[in-house]
């Protein structure tokens, strides 16, 4: 059986040293397979805001690889704030903003971005299936109201997929995030795809990734 990643952030994860970082092994498993990826779908330069960054240590990853990049960290959790700007410090990244306090969930969302702050992607890493759907359409309904034509969101994480059975490990992991909070549970990638095409994205890319995980990467469209 494959094992299944855990979520990038939970309120048990320890603190990496004495200070308010946090450690989430995830991260430095999937990272750089993710990174291969972004390299070939983010814009060259511009704001990639990424959306429950959980510990930030795939936000330093992605902004020392990407100089050209700025990356802007968020989460809705005050401890995961504290260890994105722990993590920002101790690498001495000068292209990672300060995180912001970000709840998917609130319609007014966008509206937490500074005036005048439009990002040229969007990111979003292991949060739809360990978050309550209104997490996914407040994500990309937001994403439609802020990218700019031509503009990605990218999505990764596993997925239910139509006319396929689930991985044995995706279906264990499944089955566990459902009884930790019936809110929770991987998402149908038809039902995705639909929600993203009402909030202004095309047919999506998918790619393949490590431990039964996909990337998904939706293009915002003229004129929505």
């Amino acid at each position: 059986m494959t094992q299944q990643e855990p979520a990038p952030w939970d309120p048990a994860l320890a603190p990496a040293d004495a200070d308010r970082r946090l450690h989430a092994p995830a991260a430095a498993r999937n990272r750089d397979a993710i990174l291969s990826v972004l390299r070939s779908v983010l814009p060259p330069a511009g704001t990639v805001l990424e959306i429950a960054s959980g510990s930030g240590e795939h936000a330093i990853h992605f902004a020392s690889a990407l100089p050209d990049l700025t990356f802007r960290p968020s989460d809705p959790a005050p401890e995961a704030l504290a260890s994105i700007a722990g993590w920002t410090t101790q690498a001495g990244a000068t292209n990672v903003l300060p995180p912001l306090r970000l709840d998917a969930t609130d319609s007014a969302w966008p509206g937490t971005l500074p005036p005048g702050e439009t990002p040229a992607a969007i990111l979003c890493i292991n949060m739809i299936h360990i978050a309550p759907w209104a997490a996914t359409e407040g994500l990309l309904r937001g994403a439609g109201a802020l990218l700019p034509t031509g503009a990605p969101l990218i999505l990764y994480g596993p997925f239910r997929r139509p006319g396929r059975p689930l991985e044995p490990g995706n279906a264990a992991f499944d089955a566990s995030l459902r009884e930790r909070d019936p809110a929770f549970g991987l998402r149908d990638l038809g039902e995705v795809t639909a929600l993203a095409a009402a909030a202004g994205f095309g047919t999506p890319e998918v790619i393949e990734m490590p431990a039964n995980n996909l990337t998904v990467v939706f293009g915002k469209q003229a004129g929505r």
